[in-house]
């Protein structure tokens, strides 16, 4: 009938409002999948110029994103027992903090920054994720390793995660074998007795590869939440952390996520096409009450 054309050109429309901005969001969501976390892509903190003391020749991190950790290397638990690092993957990412025991400045602050950002990512360590805390000095011992873990459980502020954060130590083979697999090195200063080493942590996925990076002593939660979520492969996370992953993309460079301007303005303009085509279709149904109010009886 004539009258129903409008409604049948506003329902067109929202139809094709409705597959244009899936297709927008599709494709850039294509995109950012293929752009972040790409098997073997690798990263180097950049060198200074300047002639460094031979202590810190070849001291950073190299990532290497995607590289698998050495799952059945086996170390000390903080109780004193033997485990293979599979025991701690599996079905949940992990973070991983590659920290002494006995350092006396850079560890502790490196520690402390975790889990100050940890107590904010509005995860559950043990239950959505992971951490593990290992030593890559040889001579610490499990002793050291339960005492570290009761200093940080104090300041983590929950008894729950107790059962998801452990504190490992080892032998240099294996340590060797994991701190290369991450790109982690370090130099042992034989004059003062400490390692010379970078600052930062990683997060691995639930079957054991490198993720993400985050360098220094202090950690965005935001970042290391969208890490988190990212790495369980959307296991973990809201409908609000999917649209942050949309917009930003993580910056092997730097180690953060960084907002794509390109990205935000496609959403916005699937969001503005949407909104057209529902208000087209309100105002005609609208239109169409209206009118089958004023018609009276004869």
């Amino acid at each position: 009938m004539p009258q129903d054309r409008p409604n049948l050109i506003c329902s067109s429309w929202l139809v094709f409002a409705t597959v244009l901005a899936l297709m927008i969001i599709c494709t850039s969501t294509i995109a950012n999948a293929q752009a972040i976390g790409e098997i073997g892509q690798t990263a180097s903190i950049p060198n200074n110029a300047s002639p460094l003391p031979k202590v810190l020749e070849g001291v950073g991190y190299q990532q290497r994103i995607g590289s698998q950790i050495p799952l059945d290397a086996t170390f000390a638990d903080e109780t004193g027992k033997t485990v293979p690092l599979s025991a701690y993957f599996g079905k949940l990412p992990v973070v991983l903090v590659l920290a002494y025991y006995s350092c006396p400045m850079l560890c502790s602050q490196v520690m402390s920054g975790t889990t100050a950002a940890l107590k904010k990512v509005g995860f559950q360590i043990g239950d959505q994720f992971n951490v593990l805390t290992v030593s890559f000095d040889p001579r610490d011992t499990p002793a050291h390793a339960a005492r570290t873990k009761q200093t940080y459980m104090t300041q983590y502020g929950d008894p729950k995660a107790a059962s998801g954060w452990h504190f490992l130590t080892g032998k240099e083979p294996q340590i060797k074998e994991l701190t290369d697999a991450v790109g982690f090195h370090y130099n042992y200063d034989p004059k003062t007795g400490m390692f010379a080493h970078a600052a930062g942590i990683l997060v691995l996925t639930p079957d054991g590869k490198a993720a993400q990076y985050f360098y220094g002593v202090g950690f965005v939660d935001r970042d290391l939440r969208l890490a988190l979520v990212q790495s369980s492969q959307n296991k973990l996370g809201s409908i609000a952390d999917q649209i942050l992953l949309f917009c930003c993309t993580y910056d092997p460079g730097t180690g953060k996520y960084q907002t794509i301007i390109s990205r935000m303005l496609k959403l916005a303009a699937a969001i503005t096409i949407l909104a057209i085509g529902l208000g087209l279709l309100f105002l005609r149904r609208l239109d169409l009450t209206g009118r089958g109010g004023g018609a009276r009886p004869a």
